[in-house]
């Protein structure tokens, strides 16, 4: 088990993102969109559709953040397949009925919870410890989103992953499950090898002209010369229709009036506490202790306030802040508890407040900055509000041009030209272009991507030397090509190649005897028991290979060890052949307890995304799922 999670980490990195839920990232893009109806609805959740135009964007959002997650390891054909169109719909219906759940449930997120994954954010924390509120929503807009939107999503996925975390969380494995696979993956093998080189029988090997000839009349395909073409296309994307836009000083003027809240930094306060901690429910007794104890530290700070951080240090038990002093840093208005702030936003700057209580216990505060609220200038943000407009005006812009670009190109059947001079594009030109992908250019090259290959090597394209469609191969990419050389596929003559078929036969004949004489050799050894001509002893196991290959590894550890000494043959592909015996089984004296105990939580993890599958199960029964004919449709990855 733990050797297939290690060995094929994309694979199942890939199988958790169809089947487990998925972060507020890739949920959020689907869950306002909503459709209430029509003739495109492929299914129905919770009485609420599921339309064509949310499977769609679902597949591609689910395509964008593999690209994001495996850059150029990614193949999009790996979702591109009618299995993973319907993986995608199966997610988009899990998440409708989880929805469904946590409203029922009226799972709701505190203030605080929200305060604080916000500023976990990355970037969005000052020097000074306070909020980067301008920051934050700058990095919003660039995404065309307003706070507001963000944490209406961002509350949804916490309420979401509160639903998740309850099922998954009851998830165990038990220890004698969990010690046995251990077990498994620690035992030792003592072995030893005997490898068969296919040098070793080059002498033996006679190779006729027939041989060879013989040899490229039945692998023609090894000295094909694929077909290749010369091209011609056209790249719209978000550059180009940027380079279109121009932003007016009257366009970001109205737009800093019409936002200025957007550029108006609230006022924060600085302030310390010492904390007398009180749990929740504490009885009458306890409470009276902690505030007489308040009480008395308050009468310290205030006779010698020069004292206050060193009396946080020995006595706050907040842990965060007592090792600072008590120092909570800058905050603005609905960062805090509500009582804590409301404390501080009514005191003057080096004022200490009397003990307030709030759900923590009760809080010595001194108040120790104050920042005004502050409005930045027009100028300050103008050209962060060119490029925010911008942003917002690039779809829009591009929309408009891919209009063009569609029709244009069509219409004018056998050039580029007019639509590159209409849409002020220029025409790019590649050479030795294959019907597939070449893996020597980047993968971003707009013209490397199979869908376009596709479209180009159509015998339309190659024989009238059409312009192709518009073909998007990007979010927000499209392109259009035509041929305008083209050279068939060709074998290269025998004459041209007898030379490295004469040697691949060699090669073959040489493997061929090198399995012989080692299976030979094999069947020998399993009647009478010979360690002449093996190599020295190796202790191996599942997580210590001692560089054996990865077939041959799991050829040793599968190998039947009733009767030792044991011997096992592996075929090593091109390189011949080896046998492996096995002299010693064992348990090692001192297993490595940190791994064991990743692997019981490995165990622990695998049987917690089960549940969560019976769950969701249960979840789609409960909100009467119905899946429609209309499903049956591929969905399509591009517009």
């Amino acid at each position: 088990m733990f050797d297939f999670i290690r060995n094929h980490r994309r694979l199942m990195q890939l199988l958790l993102l169809l089947l487990i839920f998925p972060s507020f990232a890739f949920f959020g893009l689907e869950s306002y969109t909503r459709m209430t109806g029509g003739d495109d609805t492929v299914a129905k959740v919770n009485g609420e559709n599921i339309s064509q135009q949310d499977w769609d964007a679902a597949q591609r959002a689910q395509m964008d953040r593999m690209r994001q997650m495996f850059g150029d390891q990614f193949d999009t054909k790996l979702l591109d397949t009618p299995e993973m169109r319907r993986a995608s719909l199966d997610n988009l219906i899990a998440q409708r009925a989880m929805l469904a759940e946590v409203a029922r449930d009226k799972l709701q997120v505190s203030d605080r919870s929200l305060a604080q994954r916000l500023a976990a954010i990355p970037g969005l924390i000052k020097p000074d410890g306070s909020f980067d509120n301008d920051q934050y929503k700058m990095l919003l807009g660039a995404q065309g989103m307003t706070p507001a939107l963000y944490e209406a999503r961002l509350v949804q996925d916490l309420g979401l992953q509160q639903l998740n975390s309850a099922v998954q969380s009851t998830a165990f494995a038990p220890k004698t499950v969990a010690a046995r696979l251990s077990d498994l993956n620690d035992q030792e093998r003592v072995v030893q090898q005997m490898t068969f080189k296919p040098a070793a029988y080059a002498a033996q090997v006679k190779v006729s002209d027939a041989d060879v000839k013989a040899y490229y009349d039945k692998n023609t395909a090894q000295f094909q010369v694929p077909e290749q073409a010369k091209i011609e296309y056209l790249v719209l994307d978000n550059a180009a229709a940027g380079a279109q836009i121009s932003v007016s000083d009257a366009d970001i003027k109205s737009y800093y009036e019409q936002n200025q809240k957007q550029y108006t930094s609230s006022e924060e306060r600085r302030a310390s506490h010492i904390l007398i901690a009180l749990k929740k429910g504490a009885s009458a007794a306890d409470r009276a202790a902690a505030k007489a104890k308040a009480d008395k530290l308050y009468a310290q700070v205030t006779a010698n306030p020069a004292d206050f951080a060193k009396l946080a240090k020995a006595n706050s038990e907040d842990p965060g802040s007592a090792e600072h002093g008590g120092d909570l840093g800058y905050f603005a208005p609905g960062m805090m508890l509500k009582p804590f702030e409301d404390a501080v936003f009514q005191m003057k700057q080096g004022q200490i407040s009397q003990p307030v209580l709030s759900d923590y216990g009760y809080h010595i505060i001194q108040l120790t900055g104050i920042k005004p609220a502050a409005v930045k200038s027009l100028d300050e943000v103008k050209s962060e509000i060119a490029s925010t407009i911008k942003t917002q005006l690039m779809s829009k812009k591009f929309a408009e041009l891919a209009d063009v670009f569609n029709n244009t190109v069509y219409e004018q059947g056998d050039s580029l030209q007019p639509t590159a001079d209409k849409l002020k594009l220029k025409v790019a030109t590649a050479s030795n272009v294959m019907r597939v992908p070449n893996p020597a250019l980047d993968k971003t090259l707009p013209y490397n991507n199979q869908k376009f290959l596709t479209a180009l090597f159509t015998d339309d394209a190659i024989k009238s030397k059409h312009n192709t469609e518009a073909i998007e191969v990007a979010p927000n990419v499209l392109i259009a090509g035509r041929v305008v050389e083209y050279k068939p596929q060709s074998i290269k003559p025998f004459e041209a190649v007898q030379a490295a078929a004469r040697e691949r036969v060699t090669q073959v004949q040489e493997v061929k005897l090198a399995q012989q004489a080692g299976e030979a050799k094999l069947a020998a050894l399993k009647q009478k028991d010979d360690s002449t001509g093996f190599a020295g002893e190796k202790t191996i196991s599942r997580v210590k290979s001692q560089d054996l290959g990865a077939e041959s590894l799991q050829a040793v550890m599968k190998a039947d060890t009733t009767k030792l000494p044991a011997f096992v043959g592996q075929a090593l592909p091109g390189d011949g052949y080896s046998i492996f015996r096995i002299s010693k089984v064992m348990q090692p004296a001192a297993p490595d307890a940190a791994r064991r105990q990743a692997e019981q939580q490995q165990v622990t993890e695998a049987l917690a995304q089960q549940e969560m599958l019976a769950y969701l199960g249960v979840l789609k029964e409960k909100a009467k799922v119905k899946i429609l004919k209309a499903a049956a449709k591929p969905v399509s990855t591009t517009e």
